[in-house]
């Protein structure tokens, strides 16, 4: 069923609507945005796949934001275009819809991908092209070693955390529950090995033990069944399991450790790859109606910008549906490469990535966080400094941001309640 999702979005300046089905999307697009003088971005992000319960949202916030920029006089002059691809949660796909975006489309700029394995297959077609990449949920640690070693040359940023943040968070969510001995089971790719190590070099300096540091337990992500790995996951006894997964993989594996009574009483410390209401529905129930994770826990990174409350009154206004994860870090990617380019006073990518530390939240510019007043201040040749809604993203030369990130636990019925928030130290 997830590969029949349709994307349908309204064209704002031509009335046009379009409708884009299955793994590789068609354009997207303004009719105004087909003039080669206007900026153009790219959308990569999974509409299908292990990560569709959360990325379906994201291409809304996206286009929401290029259409309040558009409503007040576009970029340069000009309305922005936006082109479309689902990238299906898989890096293949996801490469050749870059290349499709960078090389057919020709965008300046994209927002993505959102799994970090996706985004490490289109992050050097994007180097390559010279388009400027934000992603709005890519959090492996591998993109700041890349960054660090000059391979990305500045064509990559991203408005979420890398998880050597979210993973210090729960490993002190871990410590302060007293758990003194944790295993880990994680997908294997990026994402999942990345957190896994940071996790694990975090807990220990808190004075924990992961049992099965030297043994750990990876999944492939195309697998059918988890048993063997679910089981492995729980052997030797952990206070509780360090999961590191995704909603359909995450779900089979679970499952399997309910199915085999392995998990009881044995809590889970989860990440921000199943925060969604569809991954404890798929899960399933005890008899006696509780969640088979009932009183699990998770980390997410937070949204508390100062755009906040403004754009979530937009957002329920234009979509009539609440605020999901990683909703802010989409709208604010977008909002950061229009504002780059504004004020670069040009469309290239090599504009974007010169500009955006400088419209980000470690410069010394007037704080904005209206898009178009930040748009207009631009034009006027004065300096600001957006303050989005996922927070205040001050960009380092690495591309990375940190931030808060907010605890949240299954309650018995499955519903998702945060409970507490975390600023890390790693």
């Amino acid at each position: 069923m997830r590969n029949k999702h349709c994307l349908f979005l309204t064209v704002a300046l031509g009335g046009l609507l379009l409708a884009s089905c299955g793994k590789k999307t068609d354009v997207l697009s303004n009719q105004a945005g087909s003039s080669n003088e206007g900026l153009k971005l790219g959308v990569l992000l999974p509409l299908t796949g292990d990560l569709s319960a959360i990325g379906q949202n994201l291409p809304v916030a996206a286009k929401l934001a290029v259409n309040q920029v558009n409503a007040c006089g576009g970029v340069n002059g000009h309305p922005v275009a936006i082109f479309s691809e689902d990238d299906g949660t898989d890096p293949s796909v996801g490469a050749s819809a870059m290349t499709k975006l960078t090389e057919i489309n020709n965008v300046d700029g994209v927002i993505g991908s959102f799994a970090s394995s996706v985004s490490g297959a289109a992050v050097d077609i994007a180097v390559r092209n010279k388009v400027m990449m934000v992603s709005p949920g890519s959090t492996s640690p591998v993109f700041t070693q890349r960054a660090k070693k000059g391979e990305l040359k500045g064509y990559w940023a991203r408005t979420a955390p890398p998880d050597t943040y979210q993973a210090a968070a729960l490993a002190f969510l871990a410590h302060k529950k007293g758990f003194k001995r944790v295993s880990t089971v994680v997908i294997n790719n990026d994402y999942g090995v990345g957190f896994e190590q940071a996790f694990v070099k975090a807990f220990e300096k808190l004075g924990g033990t992961v049992i099965n540091k030297n043994k750990p337990v990876r999944y492939d992500p195309k697998a059918a069944t988890l048993d063997s790995e679910a089981a492995a996951s729980l052997a030797g006894k952990p206070d509780a399991v360090m999961a590191a997964v995704y909603e359909d993989t995450g779900s089979l594996l679970l499952q399997a450790a309910y199915k085999q009574g392995l998990s009881k009483g044995v809590p889970f410390l989860l990440t921000d790859g199943v925060y969604s209401q569809e991954f404890t529905k798929k899960l399933g129930t005890t008899p006696d109606k509780k969640s088979i994770i009932a009183g699990s826990f998770g980390t997410v990174p937070g949204a508390h910008g100062k755009a906040l409350a403004q754009f979530t009154q937009l957002w329920k206004q234009k979509t009539h549906k609440e605020v999901t994860a990683y909703v802010p870090q989409t709208w604010d990617a977008t909002v950061l490469l229009m504002l780059s380019a504004q004020s670069g006073k040009n469309n290239s990518g090599d504009a974007l990535k010169s500009h955006i530390r400088e419209v980000s939240g470690d410069s010394a510019g007037q704080p904005v966080s209206d898009p178009c007043l930040g748009l207009k201040l631009l034009k006027e040749g004065k300096k600001i400094k957006y303050q989005g809604a996922s927070g205040d993203l001050a960009i380092d030369p690495y591309g990375d941001v940190v931030g808060s990130y907010d605890v949240w636990q299954v309650q018995d019925n499955g519903k998702l309640k945060i409970v507490d928030n975390v600023t890390p130290n790693p």
